[in-house]
């Protein structure tokens, strides 16, 4: 008996005798004990400069920018801790805000900031999410040294103290999430977005998941927070559970640096062969929608090497409650999957039109699609997976009935029941 995640609980199955399975999970590494305990020690010995309660002054006007609902960053730690070291300082709660970081996603629900950031903070902090399409809402700052435009929001823009939480997993575009993605994707304008997440940027071989050497992506996002004058964060890495394992504090660079590397040792795993097809789970909250479900296919088709072979085939077991998702660039996704005939045809319009925010989510399955089929288990929405240009299958058992008529008997499966988090490594 298999088990992977499936929305907040988990799916069970079996597979037929002639299937072999390879179950790939991230190393063990032992959960911190008392995580905020963890986190007020990284923010009395933080990475790279002074502690925050000597960087803050009475006064200050302080923007901290945490992640939204799609994340699972303990922000109910981690921003009560930093608001004790700000109150130490002499920063008063009313020079606070906090800003969400949506990027092009929806706005966050009042259960949502209230799940993420719990009772206390959101009685006594004002929460805002920006607005990444509103025009009097963003700052035109500029563009990069590489020529990306550099549009954010005006409530980061104008703090004295700009600091970011996060979470430091494999991202498929930025090779580590958390870190200066926070601010740099969160909190910019739709220009940002779309060019970060352009054919420029996916189709370079530097930007990879689990890379951020020579990766134009993390080039990106680290120049834009920089000049967004980002002076600190507070990360964190987590295991396949959801257990923190590791903390970080400080100046982005050296705290982001130190986190990526203890991500590496936990995430890596080697697998020694390309296998026929892959089970890959995602869970909450990564699976309320099509568009973040997705992520897990394409994050094994995007490994370092291929772990599955051309013609073969992912399952990704994902309830989807909220269909494709809500949100702009949830839309986008599903109108720029389901308005054309093929793939194919999804990468020549991107290329040629270029793409807005939330139809990179569209050009990178196409790439996928062009390769490997996509069955999804279990979805709320069955026909908005086949206007994705994906299988829906109702159950797992129906799913490998799809895998055998199309492959054969004799198959080779790959089974990754965090395939958000674990990245297999082909050993070649």
């Amino acid at each position: 008996m298999y088990r992977v995640p499936y929305g907040r609980g988990s799916l069970s199955f079996d597979l037929p005798s002639t299937i072999g399975a390879t179950v790939v999970e991230s190393r063990r590494m032992a959960p911190l004990a008392d995580v905020s305990k963890a986190v007020k020690q990284a923010l009395v010995d933080p990475m790279g400069c002074e502690p925050l309660r000597l960087m803050a002054k009475p006064g200050d006007r302080v923007k901290i920018v945490v992640t939204d609902s799609t994340r699972a960053c303990p922000d109910s730690v981690l921003v009560p801790a930093l608001l004790d070291e700000l109150s130490a300082a002499g920063v008063r709660d009313e020079d606070v805000t906090i800003v969400v970081g949506i990027g092009a996603h929806r706005a966050s629900t009042p259960e949502e900031k209230l799940g993420k950031l719990g009772e206390g903070v959101v009685r006594r902090i004002r929460i805002i999410d920006p607005d990444p399409r509103d025009p009097d809402a963003l700052v035109n700052l500029g563009k990069t040294a590489a020529g990306v435009p550099i549009v954010l929001s005006r409530s980061v823009l104008d703090a004295d103290l700009l600091i970011a939480t996060g979470i430091v997993e494999p991202h498929q575009y930025a090779g580590y999430s958390g870190g200066r993605k926070t601010v740099a994707i969160g909190a910019a304008g739709e220009e940002t977005i779309a060019y970060t997440h352009g054919p420029r940027f996916l189709d370079d071989p530097g930007t990879r998941l689990g890379r951020i050497e020579g990766n134009p992506f993390h080039e990106a996002v680290t120049e834009i927070a920089a000049r967004a004058g980002l002076m600190f964060i507070l990360n964190v890495v987590a295991d396949d559970d959801n257990r923190v394992v590791a903390v970080g504090a400080g100046e982005p660079n050296a705290a982001f640096r130190v986190l990526v590397d203890r991500a590496r040792s936990l995430f890596t795993v080697a697998v020694d062969r390309v296998f026929d097809f892959a089970i890959t789970g995602v869970g909450f909250p990564k699976d309320v929608n099509l568009y973040q479900a997705s992520r897990a296919p394409s994050y094994l088709f995007f490994a370092p090497e291929p772990v599955v072979r051309p013609g073969g085939i992912f399952i990704l077991p994902a309830q989807c409650p909220e269909g494709a998702g809500a949100g702009p660039g949830e839309q986008r996704f599903l109108a720029a999957m389901r308005d054309v005939p093929s793939p194919r045809h999804i990468l020549d319009e991107a290329r040629r039109n270029g793409i807005a925010p939330g139809e990179q989510r569209a050009f990178v399955m196409a790439k996928v699609l062009e390769q490997n089929d996509v069955i999804v288990v279990g979805c709320e929405f069955p026909e908005v997976v086949r206007q994705a240009k994906m299988i829906p299958a109702a159950t797992m058992e129906e799913a490998l009935e799809i895998v055998q008529a199309r492959l054969g008997a004799n198959l080779e499966a790959l089974i990754v029941p965090h395939a958000l988090l674990t990245l297999p490594v082909r050993q070649v």
